[in-house]
């Protein structure tokens, strides 16, 4: 079940779900609008020219207020606000139809775990021709959070928990068990 904002705005004030900060204006009918934070990280350039699954992957990342995303470039951001989810609820990141109009991809693999605390990592991709500013604070997709019939009996509790930045690929760290 989708959760109403109604139901958004009691959890929020009883504290059983926590999204920090937040303005009033952000709680939609369904959802939370998102915002861009200011932390920003790109691949650094490799001598080999290949990402390899097994090795740690280094970034360059900057904090800034405005970043221009270059056409066809691909850059890791984070959100403004830091979430705190219960063990019987997950949400689903949505970018905003307005910025896709404008040829900004915004993903995060789609998917926040039950348990799941931190800021969340966005990857943003610019499929336009031109370049598009980016600016910390900006609305750029909303959150819309589903109840679990109970309580997830393994909660999120992985690599990315309590990440704070755009943080990059620890895919690496995995453990194939195939």
């Amino acid at each position: 079940m989708i959760l109403s904002d109604k139901t958004i705005s009691k959890m929020l004030k009883e504290g059983s779900l926590t999204v920090t900060p937040i303005k009033e204006g952000q709680i939609q009918s369904a959802s939370v609008d998102i915002r861009l934070g200011n932390t920003f990280s790109i691949i650094e350039d490799m001598a080999v020219g290949i990402i390899s699954l097994d090795h740690e992957i280094h970034y360059s990342t900057i904090r800034t207020d405005k970043y221009l995303l270059l056409p066809g470039q691909f850059v890791l951001a984070t959100t403004m606000e830091y979430f705190a989810l219960p063990n019987n609820m997950t949400a689903f990141v949505e970018g905003r139809s307005s910025l896709g109009r404008l040829g900004l991809f915004i993903q995060n693999a789609g998917w926040v775990d039950p348990g799941f605390e931190g800021e969340i990592t966005l990857e943003l991709y610019n499929a336009n021709r031109y370049a598009i500013e980016l600016q910390a604070g900006r609305r750029v997709g909303q959150l819309v959070f589903a109840q679990l019939d109970e309580n997830a009996l393994n909660p999120y509790n992985g690599k990315y928990q309590k990440q704070k930045g755009a943080t990059g690929s620890k895919v690496f760290l995995d453990v194939d068990s195939l």
